[in-house]
């Protein structure tokens, strides 16, 4: 698995969602549901994060992500969107793709290194586009598990 952070296959989904505010709600759920992690807690840091400036990455992709005590690693959730949403992306697009990070809370260069790992995945075109044309969140997985193997050796 990738040397940067943790992807369980549970912690990847397909979604709806209309507003940014729902798919922050959303993906605290998953990293709740998927990492033992208080819900509350993670939207409260991810919402945070987010006062900062939009983690809309650009191209349709988004990474919202935080810190939070109680991790001893860098974990990750992926949530492809049923229909874009605004999300006060740098290029102005509406994002599909969100890919959510958590960090510990004394994790300065790997969580530095864990959003690096995730943007280059999604700078390549055909990377990007099979994660949107994936037929399950299955697929997904199997998409992101390949490129982590790969990257990892």
């Amino acid at each position: 698995m990738n040397p940067n952070f943790t992807l369980l296959p549970e912690a990847v989904g397909t979604f709806s969602a209309d507003t940014k505010s729902a798919i922050l709600g959303q993906m605290a759920a998953l990293f709740a549901s998927t990492y033992g992690l208080d819900a509350a807690l993670v939207l409260e840091r991810m919402e945070e994060r987010e006062h900062l400036g939009s983690t809309g990455f650009g191209r349709g992709v988004a990474i919202p992500h935080a810190r939070i005590d109680g991790l001893q690693r860098p974990v990750a959730a992926v949530m492809r969107l049923d229909s874009p949403v605004s999300f006060d992306s740098a290029d102005g697009l509406p994002v599909d793709l969100v890919f959510g990070l958590l960090s510990p809370e004394t994790a300065g260069a790997a969580h530095l290194h864990a959003l690096a790992a995730i943007s280059r995945t999604m700078r390549d075109e055909g990377m990007h586009q099979a994660l949107r044309q994936a037929p399950s969140a299955e697929a997904i997985y199997g998409l992101l598990s390949n490129v982590i193997d790969r990257d990892a050796a």
